[in-house]
């Protein structure tokens, strides 16, 4: 009889280093970061997978969250990449508690990871339940 494997999907990977108190932040597979100080507190995987390092483990702080934590809690730490609307402004990472409403449709016309796109479908959703709207300032 086999089992299963079910795994979770990873909207946030980062590392408080209780060292330096630097929060180190992981955005995308490979996307290997570290604090700098001597403890050398690491995070890497994005939304991919887990791997975090550092002199003394003892001394960091896991601050995963995955997609199946409540919502309320999801959407302040599921990200964006966003280069604004022409495309060439520097890459900003929106959480999506802060995205416009106008933004959030145009992510779900764009496309991208499956588990992405539902987590912005139900941002809309939580948004016209709790009668919620985030226009643009430029509209």
């Amino acid at each position: 009889m086999s089992k299963e494997i079910t795994e979770r999907q990873i909207v946030y990977n980062a590392v408080l280093c209780k060292v330096c108190s630097k929060t180190i932040v992981s955005r995308h597979r490979h996307d290997y970061n570290t604090c700098g100080c001597p403890n050398h507190a690491s995070v890497d995987g994005g939304m991919s997978y887990l791997r975090h390092g550092a002199l003394d483990l003892e001394l960091i702080e896991l601050l995963t969250v995955y997609a199946d934590e409540p919502f309320e809690k999801v959407r302040q730490y599921a990200t964006r990449g966003s280069r604004g609307k022409s495309g060439k402004e520097p890459l900003t990472w929106v959480k999506l508690a802060e995205m416009t409403d106008e933004h959030l449709a145009a992510v779900l016309a764009f496309g991208g990871a499956e588990w992405h796109l539902k987590l912005i479908a139900k941002e809309l959703q939580y948004r016209h339940e709790n009668n919620i709207s985030i226009k643009d300032p430029e509209a």
